[in-house]
């Protein structure tokens, strides 16, 4: 081997160092890819949810034409509970529940404090929503949708600030619709490019779904999500895909547990140029688009690390069959000194 390195000329030399980089990016890109994956908290409920694989996130998205309301959710999670048994899967590391779920719908909605109003983008949430999406927090804490008492209301820092000139203002009142809410906390509004492309590019104020239906401006829950148990691959997703009962047309269901694996990934690439076509009126939140966003871009790095592995693997071939045609040994001569070999380990 020390030999052969010593003789390799100049051309090989420059074709090795390509290799070596080549795997070097390879490396890299996979290392980012990761990075990029394990960032997207909202996609990531099942594993915060249960330390093994056993579990599976789905979310579904309703058109603008399907009026989702409350019933229609109890429902669904009566559906959920019939279709798991509950009694034959064991409870989630004593938490209690054998799965757990979130429901939001998204439009305006008007909030007026001591010192001024605004129109902003709001959130309306019910079920375990921020489970499902760990804002993170400036100041206060999160409420739930199962909260007996709907008067709560998050504020991002914009908001909060247009609002109030400040960041500590958990328990302040404020009117929505004229009916008292509290300020329950602040949360980090997300900065980028992706992000604001995605939606997120003004303030946002998240309050209970309850509230928005009744003071705000929406068309009724857009988006249900649940972690459940997935004993067999695709048992979560055909659950949500079927007991909802929609068709394809008004309903999109996808199982975030597994939208960044390889197979994923491979159809993304596939579909280049028509996912983007869409002949229906589903319109996705914000965590959505970004989520989409990254399947694009973590694609997009899937393309060039297979180009960088390919690489040193042809380089290395190139080089074999240039070796091979210049070699100056047989294959008896292989076999020859493979029998000596074995025959000096019995000695």
């Amino acid at each position: 081997m020390k030999n052969w390195i010593q003789n390799l000329n100049k051309k090989q030399w420059i074709w090795f160092g390509i290799a070596l980089v080549s795997l070097m990016g390879f490396a890299i890109l996979m290392l980012v890819s990761h990075s990029l994956k394990t960032s997207l908290s909202d996609q990531r409920a099942a594993q915060r949810w249960s330390n093994d694989d056993s579990f599976a996130q789905i979310s579904c998205f309703f058109a603008d034409t399907e009026l989702i309301g409350i019933n229609e959710i109890m429902s669904f999670r009566n559906q959920i509970e019939k279709s798991l048994g509950e009694a034959a899967y064991a409870s989630n590391e004593g938490k209690g529940r054998s799965y757990i779920d979130a429901y939001s719908s998204y439009g305006t909605v008007n909030i007026i404090s001591g010192q001024g109003s605004l129109d902003t983008k709001a959130v309306g949430i019910g079920g375990d929503f921020f489970l499902f999406h760990p804002l993170t927090l400036v100041n206060g804490a999160y409420f739930s949708g199962h909260d007996l008492m709907k008067d709560s209301v998050i504020l991002d820092e914009e908001a909060a600030w247009h609002l109030f000139g400040s960041f500590d203002i958990i328990g302040m009142p404020v009117l929505i619709g004229d009916v008292p809410h509290y300020v329950r906390g602040v949360i980090k509004r997300e900065r980028g490019r992706l992000w604001e492309a995605a939606g997120l590019n003004s303030g946002v104020a998240y309050l209970s779904e309850e509230s928005l239906s009744a003071y705000g401006r929406t068309s009724g829950v857009h988006h249900y999500e649940a972690v459940m148990p997935n004993p067999v691959s695709g048992f979560a997703y055909r659950v949500a895909a079927e007991k909802f009962g929609y068709t394809e047309d008004k309903m999109m269901v996808l199982d975030n547990t597994a939208r960044y694996d390889l197979e994923a990934l491979i159809q993304i690439i596939a579909e280049a140029g028509l996912r983007s076509m869409q002949s229906y009126a589903i319109r996705f939140p914000y965590w959505e688009n970004y989520a989409r966003g990254m399947e694009d871009i973590i694609a997009f790095i899937l393309v060039f690390q297979v180009v960088f592995l390919l690489m040193p693997i042809l380089i290395i071939m190139v080089m074999i069959i240039i070796l091979y045609r210049q070699k100056r040994w047989t294959w008896l001569d292989v076999f020859a000194n493979f029998y000596k070999w074995i025959a000096s380990k019995r000695t």
